[in-house]
Order: C-alpha cells, then structure tokens, then sequence
C-alpha cells in the first residue's frame, strides 16, 4: 500500500509573526478528525436513528431545533464526541478484547 501524498502549501499567514491565525491541517480524508463530521454524527443519533419524517419540512424543523436548541443546553453531553478533548479512560474500566 503506497502512502499519499503530502502536499505542502504556503501559507501568507505563516510567515507574518503578528497574527493570531494558528493552521491544523489534516489528511485530505480525514473524518474522524473533523469535528464537523462528529457533529453529524450525533445529530443523525437523535435526529434520524429509527425516526421518519412525512415531509421534509418536518425533518428540517426537528434538524434545525436539534442544532439550535438541544446541542447548545446538552452541550456538556455532547462534547466529548465531537471536539478534540476526548475524555479520558480509566484502565480500570476500560477493556481490551482481542
């Protein structure tokens, strides 16, 4: 299996010391890494998992009271799986098997 290719692109903001603008890049398909991604993930589980919707101005109100309403007042339930700060495990609960 051949690794990608890495491709290193110049950025202006990286040879200006005085800005604040700090780039993360990551692999070209990478969704684990994005939190974009995770975010969808958990919208899907309590959005779409085992529920249908008869039009689809149904399911984009419930989508929509999802992002806006319940991610911001469950935000600590949520943020684990999908910012950077994953939580950490404990070795005495956590198991192996192989």
């Amino acid at each position: 299996m051949q690794k990608p290719e890495i491709k290193r692109i110049h950025y202006e903001s990286d040879s200006q010391p005085g800005r604040r603008i700090k780039l993360h890049f990551i692999p070209p398909y990478c969704p684990h890494l994005n939190p974009i991604e995770r975010l969808w993930g958990v919208m899907h589980k309590h959005v779409t998992h085992n529920k249908s919707y008869a039009t689809c101005a149904q399911f984009a109100d419930v989508t929509l009271e999802f992002l806006r309403a319940k991610v911001p007042r469950n935000w600590p339930r949520f943020r684990d799986s999908v910012t950077d700060n994953f939580r950490v495990i404990s070795p005495a609960t956590f198991r192996v098997m192989t």
